[in-house]
């Protein structure tokens, strides 16, 4: 075993020769959107996301499908076929699965890809000096939680299915290319920006400062958090995390709200040397990833982050 759960990393890596490990990962949950075609896109993507986190290439995956007895099978069958049109995007294998009946709709992917063992990205060997790479914008969780309670505009719900659908595979196939020393690296999900970055420099030992005015953010993100419509994922996350973060006195209460954010299928947060951060995010842009540098890596101190 290479990587497995003590640092939290987003999927366990196992060795099986010199050059080849296989990257192991599952995830599955409830529907974030009305259209189970999409919503089975969307549970894809994110499943494969944390192959793309350590750096791997994904090759077969399993269905994990929770049903309702006398649920409607043709939701389930555009569930599916949702979910096997982003596999097979990226050349994933569908090859089974298992079901249960269940009064709630659940879906998602155990998936298992391959990668070379001195490759593997961690998010424990972010370098003082690093910058910090960023690859999509946020506030998917908050703008779900507008759409459950029917308050989110269209143009809202089409720039968080755009995200939410979106592979980090192109982002990962040019950061892995060899060609940058990426050093740390996570995909930003259900803990949030703060709570992914705090694993990050806990598990490196270091601290990090992120500039709040450089993080995108999906349409509609703040107009959410301004209205109320935060989900209780993000409450969590923030009670959790917040304790080892020093804002500037001058961010707003809705810019730190949002850090906390639990994201579905998010970016890549990437800790790269700092002279290969222009021409990674040079490289990221005009393949067509939204990659922004949001921070640094500082030397260990308090506060673990720093949100300017």
């Amino acid at each position: 075993m290479l990587v497995g759960f003590d640092k939290a990393d987003d999927a366990g890596v196992y060795k099986i020769s010199a050059t080849q490990a296989l990257v192991q990962t599952v995830d599955f949950f409830t529907p974030i959107v009305d259209d189970p075609y999409t919503f089975g896109q969307i549970a894809a993507t994110n499943s494969l996301s944390d192959v793309y986190a350590m750096g791997g290439r994904p090759l077969s995956a399993l269905g994990i499908v929770c049903f309702p007895d006398k649920g409607d099978l043709e939701v389930l069958e555009q569930i599916l076929a949702g979910g096997l049109s982003k596999m097979m995007e990226v050349g994933c294998v569908v090859i089974g699965g298992h079901s249960v009946r269940d009064p709630e709709i659940k879906f998602g992917y155990a998936v298992t890809g391959m990668i070379h063992p001195e490759r593997v990205w961690t998010n424990s060997g972010a370098q003082i000096l690093d910058s910090l790479i960023f690859t999509k914008p946020i506030g998917t969780g908050v703008i779900s939680t507008a759409i459950k309670q029917g308050k989110a505009q269209q143009s809202w719900i089409d720039a968080a299915i755009q995200s939410m659908t979106t592979l980090n595979a192109r982002a990962a196939e040019i950061a892995s290319s060899g060609n940058f020393a990426i050093h740390a690296a996570t995909d930003v999900t259900g803990f949030g920006l703060i709570g992914h970055a705090r694993e990050m420099a806990v598990g490196s030992g270091v601290s990090l400062r992120i500039d709040s005015s450089k993080i995108q953010l999906l349409e509609g993100a703040m107009d959410c958090v301004r209205a109320g419509l935060v989900p209780g994922g993000l409450k969590n996350n923030r009670d959790f995390a917040e304790c080892l973060v020093n804002y500037d006195p001058n961010i707003p209460e809705e810019i730190r709200t949002i850090l906390f954010d639990p994201q579905t299928a998010g970016g890549l947060l990437l800790s790269v040397a700092r002279a290969d951060t222009k021409t990674l995010l040079t490289a990221l842009t005009d393949a067509g990833v939204p990659a922004v540098e949001i921070g640094e890596v500082l030397a260990p101190g308090k506060p673990v982050i720093r949100v300017s």
